[in-house]
């Protein structure tokens, strides 16, 4: 096995960019999500991913030379945005002509595209539905993309690393007396909230803070639950973090939750204490959810996060605001 130098930073201080040489994989079949049976001989060397998640992933593990496309709008690693562009809105002859052997994808494309993916299977392209939910199911998804790829030494190192770090926190975290209690925004305008046991609350209960939501309910299986302004008011004197991811799905500003009729009585919004925190390194299934937890806990407990983050495993920073 060959220990490669990483060719972006991730923002993980406990990591370790394997690249071991391709080899056989197992023949004991993967399940997906769809319940597609892949039985995999040998690792996948043309693979286009239609999910930025797996994208990232994929370069983690080292697989970028087997990726050969990737999904529009993709923004990291940056050496994603040299992948040919592939969508699920193109017709069957532009997969055609790249000749890929798998094409990777998340539920919601198996849903909405299914004549599409059954002509790539017809044609003999392998398709492959993934997308965990909670952070145990997370740790099986990077080992079956390591599986699709033969490179299953590296994603037992991703998770090793990400472990290790969700750890050290955790020992900092757990040593703190008065923990804060946060109200974590998924969607604003519908007032949603995120579910128990998904990554983002995960992140946030990893990062010391209190998940005043926690009986929340989860909307059909996904991580987003329903709330409602009522629900959230009468946490209002308790709350002492507002907290809200922000990206495509989230797009609030402070002055939309300041000015939300109502939301004057929740402590955390007339005392000014609203954060965001970049909605990639919460919702996404990728190591940088380590990066989410670090952003999270500067703020709830920059006296902890700040003063020694060489201990902690924080000193690289991503973009939160």
């Amino acid at each position: 096995m060959r220990i490669g130098a990483c060719p972006w930073r991730i923002g993980l201080l406990l990591w370790f960019c394997f690249q071991p040489a391709l080899g056989a994989a197992s023949a004991e079949p993967l399940v997906d999500d769809a319940g597609r049976r892949i039985v995999v001989t040998q690792p996948f060397r043309r693979i286009v991913s239609l999910y930025g998640a797996h994208t990232e992933n994929l370069f983690a593990i080292g697989a970028q030379g087997q990726l050969i496309g990737v999904s529009p709008n993709e923004s990291f690693p940056p050496e994603a945005r040299t992948k040919a562009v592939f969508s699920y809105h193109d017709d069957l002859e532009k997969f055609l002509a790249a000749r890929p052997d798998l094409v990777l994808i998340r539920p919601m494309i198996d849903r909405g595209y299914a004549p599409l993916l059954r002509r790539l299977e017809a044609a003999g392209i392998a398709v492959v539905s993934l997308q965990p939910a909670t952070v145990t199911q997370m740790y099986a998804y990077w080992r079956s993309l390591g599986l699709l790829t033969g490179r299953s030494q590296a994603a037992e190192a991703m998770v090793a690393g990400f472990q290790a770090g969700v750890t050290r926190i955790g020992r900092r975290t757990a040593a703190i007396p008065e923990k804060r209690r946060v109200y974590f925004e998924a969607i604003h305008d519908r007032m949603r909230t995120f579910s128990p046991g998904s990554m983002p609350i995960f992140a946030l209960e990893t990062a010391g803070g209190v998940n005043v939501a926690s009986d929340a309910t989860s909307r059909r299986g996904t991580n987003i639950a329903d709330y409602g302004k009522e629900r959230i008011l009468a946490h209002g004197e308790a709350i002492d973090v507002y907290l809200a991811q922000s990206g495509p799905m989230n797009r609030p500003t402070r002055e939309t939750i300041q000015n939300e009729p109502g939301f004057g009585l929740i402590r955390a919004v007339r005392e000014n204490r609203i954060h965001f925190i970049d909605e990639q390194l919460v919702s996404r299934p990728t190591p940088r959810l380590l990066a989410g937890i670090c952003g999270i806990g500067r703020m709830l407990y920059p006296e902890v996060f700040e003063k020694e983050p060489e201990a902690i495993g924080c000193t690289e920073r991503e973009d939160e605001r």
